[in-house]
Order: C-alpha cells, then structure tokens, then sequence
C-alpha cells in the first residue's frame, strides 16, 4: 500500500509534466557525495527495460502497438547487451520473475519512471526547480528515493545497485501530423506530433536512493529499427558513472 500511495502521488506530479511545456536545462545528475569508479567490485543489476512502442492519435493519446513494441524491446535488449561490458563493474542480469515479484518489479519501473518524470519537471526544469532542489541548497540538490522496498526485489541481495531503464515512443499519426501542420498556421498554438521519452536511473539496493539519472523527454533514435536502439541505449547510459560510454 505504501508503495503504491507513492505512485499515486508521482502520477499527480506526471500530469502536471505531461500538460506543462518542458524545455529542460539539465539531463543527468548524480547524489552529492557518491561516486562510482571503473573496477570497483561494486555489482549492478540489471532489470530487463520496460519498453511501450505506439502511435499518438489525432488527439495525443497514445495507442500502443504490439509489434512494435516486441521489436522494440528485442532491439534495446540486444543494444544493453552489447554496452553492458562497458559499465565499468560486474554487472549481474536480474532473474526471471514471477506472480508476486513480477508484479513489484513491474511496480518498481511504473514508480522509477513517475519519479524520472518528477525530476525533470521539478529538478532539471530550473524554472520550477522546488525549493529543496535549488543548487544553493547544496545539502539537497539532487535527493529522490524509489523507497527500500527495492531491496526486496528479485536479485536484490547479489547486487549493490540496480539500474532501471524505462522507454516509450509514440510516433505521431498522419492524423496529428496534419494537426500539427494546421495548428503553425494558428497565432499561439503549438501541437506537437510524436513522444520519446527514455529514463536511465542508477538505485541504491539498500535504501533506494536515485544515485544516477539520465532522463530525457525528447530522445533520439528509432527503437523500431536495430540501429535506432543502438544509439538510444548509448542516449541512456551516456555518463554512467564509472563507464566509458559516450566518451567515443
């Protein structure tokens, strides 16, 4: 119930983000005082991505497809396999979950991404940072929790920290394009045709603190297609701490 009282809260925060223009200053940020190096024998597990693929209608909802989804999610999975070896520490691949456990990992990505949305919105959207975030407040610049109920998730006890990735794309219509076009011609109106969106997050296994987060609400790459994942995965871990991605 706590949990799930959290993520009714953050869902409040997300609609408010979902309706506000967002033009974010900062992508990433780390916890003050933590520091990841390469080699450390820190181990990072890894959760399979949670990944929703579909199309946004005339009306900007999102209506999900399922195969692009599958391709989606074949392709990302493939991508994080191949930049694994570059995260710098042991990496361990969180197991297969069921019933119950499913159900609070499942749980654990709905919240990670309500909380990545709340960051953006409140934390790296400087003009309307809270005040508890505002970087003369050095003490609290960057301090989001998932909660300790993380470190009761599948392979929690093996690891140290676990990383979190959450990805949804919503191509825009022909319908909304067309919206879009005719909504330019209109004095102070804005459409905006198509939705990507992709949140990396590094989590402390014991207290559920966010130690990493690249999040960002307009990402690139077409996750549809295997060169697409491939450079949206390197968008996610880009500055992993400890990794050398993104520093080609």
């Amino acid at each position: 119930m706590k949990l799930l009282a959290q993520w009714v809260a953050l869902a409040i925060a997300s609609l408010a983000f979902a309706l506000t223009p967002v033009h974010a200053q900062e992508r990433s940020a780390v916890k003050q005082g933590f520091e990841l190096v390469a080699q450390s024998g820190k181990r990072i597990l890894v959760f399979r991505p949670s990944v929703s693929v579909g199309s946004q209608s005339t009306g900007g909802m999102f209506e999900p497809n399922a195969e692009w989804t599958e391709q989606a999610k074949s392709n990302i999975q493939v991508a994080l396999e191949d930049l694994q070896s570059r995260l710098g520490n042991e990496v361990i691949v969180a197991p297969e979950a069921y019933g119950k456990d499913a159900q609070a990992v499942e749980e654990h990505m709905a919240l990670f991404a309500a909380v990545s949305q709340a960051v953006i919105e409140y934390q790296f959207f400087v003009g309307n940072r809270l005040p508890t975030k505002k970087r003369d407040n050095k003490d609290n610049v960057f301090d989001w929790s998932l909660g300790d109920g993380v470190s009761r998730l599948p392979g929690a006890k093996s690891a140290d920290y676990a990383l979190f990735i959450y990805n949804k794309d919503a191509y825009g219509s022909t319908g909304r394009k067309i919206l879009q076009a005719v909504a330019l011609l209109g004095p102070g109106i804005a459409v905006k045709s198509g939705e990507h969106v992709g949140y990396a997050g590094l989590v402390d296994l014991r207290t559920g603190d966010l130690l990493w987060l690249n999040a960002d609400a307009a990402m690139g790459g077409d996750v549809r297609e295997i060169d697409g994942s491939q450079k949206r995965v390197r968008q996610l871990l880009e500055e992993f701490p400890g990794s050398d991605i993104g520093k080609e």
